[in-house]
């Protein structure tokens, strides 16, 4: 799968340069600038996905396979509270700098270039909230990825 993501990614960010030497100033121009700007952000995401997600997953120890357990056997510790708090509060420091230097248009736009940021951040504390059993200790060695 990671290189799958490698090799597309590549092939979108050549596609992004192929289109963006076909733009000019006239309404085909525009449509390849369009393409030009959306396979590079495509083709950019998953060369990001494929490079890293094996780095992760060696950094964490994760397994291949994700294991699941039942819904609440898991113990909730506050870095969840921690995580998810600070992106709620960095979602609405962007978005409010952008509603007073931009407009509101603007400030709705990144709202909802930001939105999956945000989203995440509301589950990782409303996780948090209704787990079943909670440490309300941050733990500083999970949060840092150091396995001293």
């Amino acid at each position: 799968m990671r290189w799958l993501a490698l090799a597309t990614g590549a092939m979108l960010v050549a596609v992004a340069f192929l289109a963006g030497s076909r733009v000019a100033d006239t309404r085909e121009g525009l449509v390849y600038e369009v393409i030009a700007l959306l396979a590079g952000l495509a083709g950019v995401i998953l060369i990001l996905y494929g490079w890293v997600a094996s780095t992760v997953r060696a950094q964490t120890g994760l397994p291949r396979q994700p294991v699941t357990s039942p819904p609440g056997a898991q113990v909730r510790s506050a870095n969840d509270l921690l995580i998810g708090g600070g992106g709620l509060v960095i979602t609405a420091i962007l978005v409010t700098g952008i509603a007073i230097s931009a407009g509101m248009l603007w400030a709705v736009l990144g709202l909802v270039l930001l939105l999956p940021m945000a989203i995440g951040c509301a589950y990782l504390c409303l996780r948090f909230l209704t787990a079943l059993e909670r440490d309300w200790k941050i733990d500083i060695q999970r949060l840092t990825h150091r396995r001293d």
